[in-house]
């Protein structure tokens, strides 16, 4: 999926401040649509759409039925009659206020704006932007009086860094839209409110998130599970994850039975390896397709938990990137210690 934002042409803007009931803050609704400037519509569009990467998308989504998924309901009437936007505000700005209920979430700007213009796949789409602003940043603010200037801090919104942030592209209706999510939260209870509460959204079972879950798979596989039915050493366990991304950084398409032949080769292993994509699946509630298209934005964003490091106590690190057969490891009876051999032809 490829967006180009820079056609994007922002339209119209409702804000609102969404406060913490349970903090005794208060939910304040504009009494009508935002005015702007077509120089601040063009930096507001500039600078919203430059905070998403556009690779992992998602839909919305009801376990009962979508048009019981408020925002998704809310966005297809703005979708419907652009006219409708700043009454959907209001009701969207009412139903997060709603699920502002964690103690640590904090108030904010939330704005509601609507895109023509955007190029997703090559077709012009209009979007919805749903944002809001939790935090906010010090500027320093030169000012000149009397042939003297003057340094002043002020506080405001960086456009760059929104806490919260969503793009509706209507395409893909049917399907919960083609959606896009940034959330800047924390690990506590409060950091599922915007995605789970407010949203409801869930992966599209695409090809990012296909690649994400099987590269997660086999690295849980080789770290984890491999080790507790077999002996395989940490220089072997590094080679099984360096063959791994090489696989997927040469690869386009992933096929289980390719990967299994050509990574992990040993006909024992393949066994327990497939038995246990099925365990994986169950246990993280997904399905993982045999084959697909291997996504290169997935591919970059993963590779960085593939750590082929040995750790040898809190003395000396090893990094493996290659060549399995030039390191050995043994046992020196003499000290009692055990020992690593690696053999190189230069040294920088």
């Amino acid at each position: 999926m490829k967006i180009n934002a820079s056609t994007a042409i922002l339209e119209s803007l409702a804000i609102h401040f969404v406060g913490n009931k349970n903090n005794d803050e208060n939910l304040v609704l504009s009494k009508e649509e935002t005015n702007f400037t077509d120089e601040i519509g063009t930096l507001l569009s500039e600078h919203l759409f430059s905070a998403f990467k556009f690779d992992e998308f998602y839909q919305f989504y009801h376990e009962a039925e979508l048009e019981l998924n408020e925002v998704f309901t809310y966005a297809s009437k703005i979708f419907d009659d652009n006219d409708e936007l700043y009454e959907q505000s209001r009701n969207l700005a009412m139903h997060l206020f709603k699920q502002t209920m964690h103690p640590k979430i904090k108030a904010g700007e939330f704005y509601t704006i609507y895109f023509r213009d955007c190029e997703v796949d090559g077709k012009l789409v209009d979007a919805i932007g749903l944002f809001k602003t939790e935090t906010k940043d010090a500027f320093f603010k030169v000012s000149e009086e009397n042939d003297s200037f003057n340094l002043n801090v002020e506080t405001g919104i960086n456009l760059k860094k929104p806490d919260k942030g969503c793009i509706i592209f209507n395409t893909q209706k049917e399907d919960g839209y083609l959606v896009s999510v940034i959330d800047k939260a924390s690990k506590g209870g409060e950091a599922i409110y915007w995605i789970d509460d407010f949203l409801n959204v869930q992966n599209r079972k695409d090809e990012y998130f296909q690649t994400k879950n099987v590269m997660s798979f086999c690295k849980n596989y080789v770290h984890d599970k491999l080790p507790e039915k077999y002996e395989v050493s940490k220089a072997d366990q590094a080679d099984l994850l360096n063959k791994s991304i090489k696989y997927f950084k040469e690869s386009e398409i992933f096929d289980v039975n390719m990967f299994a032949d050509e990574v992990i080769q040993d006909p024992e292993i393949i066994k327990d390896f497939k038995a246990y994509k099925s365990d994986f699946e169950s246990e993280n509630a997904i399905d993982m397709n045999e084959s697909f298209e291997i996504s290169g934005a997935a591919v970059k964003t993963q590779s960085r938990f593939f750590k082929s490091k040995i750790k040898l106590d809190k003395n000396f690190h090893i990094y493996v990137h290659g060549k399995r057969d030039y390191i050995e490891k043994g046992f020196d009876s003499s000290n009692g210690l055990n020992y690593y051999k690696l053999y190189f032809e230069n040294e920088e």
